[in-house]
């Protein structure tokens, strides 16, 4: 039987360190499996951001233009895995691109002219939360485009994809895969949340009733637009945490950087968690 006893702010007055800390929790016979899932996050997370810092040295010193985008349905946790990356990057070679829907300018431009002003500069990574990849699902899901006008899209996005490519843009694209029941659970927490209210929109309601038309726009996406010079990479995200640091991994795994053998903790992603697109075929992904 686990025992009501709590840590008083003795306890918290003496303890100096996390292991202390765990040490306390088991004397007192406490609960503690959050508590030690909290922690090892934690420390795992630094050591990745540690990393990322280095990366960023590494991108910076030899040019490189690296752009790094987020798909994936609404509350699949685009925005929480960016803050994560950029959290601890220099902003002056660091950069987010999240865009407002187009403007009447815009809509009559060629529709990848406003992202390309976006892509990086020499020695710049960039993180796309959603990008030119609105028109291959959410926009004819919701009707915001027309049917030539997808199918314009499917073709173009591969040459123009290994335009930057050639050009020596380095493009990572993350699909952060989520249930259809755990989005319904982080919809209603957001609006349960006063400080996440402002995340629900009328395109999320839609995420739930026309999940199944999502579902097919994403496989002819991916059937269309994976290639071996700009990969589909699929990341489960039912567990954000776990879904954050893998997909750390997987960046850093992409490149050798100045003091990587150094490295802290394992910087080869989970098999299970992150997986190419042709590979998810044998998982069940949404």
């Amino acid at each position: 039987m686990i025992s009501k006893e709590t840590l008083s702010a003795e306890d918290f007055q003496i303890i100096k360190s996390n292991q202390e800390l765990l040490a306390k929790i088991k004397e007192k016979n406490i609960s503690y499996t959050k508590v030690q899932e909290a922690l090892t996050y934690n420390n795992e997370l630094r050591l990745l951001q540690i990393e990322l810092v280095k990366l960023q040295r590494h991108i910076s010193n030899h040019n490189m233009r690296v752009a790094v985008i987020f798909e994936g349905r609404d509350a699949a946790g685009k925005g929480g895995n960016i803050r994560r990356f950029m959290e601890h990057l220099n902003p002056r070679s660091s950069r987010l691109v999240a865009l407002n829907k187009p403007t009447d300018i815009e809509k009559g431009q060629w529709y990848f002219q406003r992202y390309i002003k976006e892509l990086p500069n020499p020695g710049e990574i960039v993180f796309f939360d959603r990008s030119w990849y609105n028109r291959a699902v959410v926009e004819p899901v919701m009707g915001f485009c027309s049917e030539n006008q997808y199918r314009n899209f499917l073709v173009q996005v591969p040459e123009f994809e290994h335009m930057m490519y050639e050009d020596g843009v380095v493009i990572i694209k993350f699909w952060l895969s989520i249930t259809k029941e755990e989005q319904l659970k982080r919809f209603e927490a957001r609006k349960e949340n006063p400080l996440k209210r402002w995340k629900f929109s009328p395109v999320d309601k839609q995420g739930q009733i026309l999940w199944d038309k999502y579902t097919e726009f994403k496989a002819e996406m991916f059937s269309k637009t994976h290639t071996t010079y700009s990969p589909w990479m699929i990341i489960k995200t039912n567990n954000k945490k776990v879904a954050r640091l893998e997909a750390m991994r997987h960046v850093l795994s992409q490149f050798n950087y100045e003091g990587k053998s150094q490295a802290g903790t394992v910087l080869t992603p989970d098999p299970n968690v992150v997986m190419r697109y042709f590979r998810s075929n044998i998982h069940q992904i949404d």
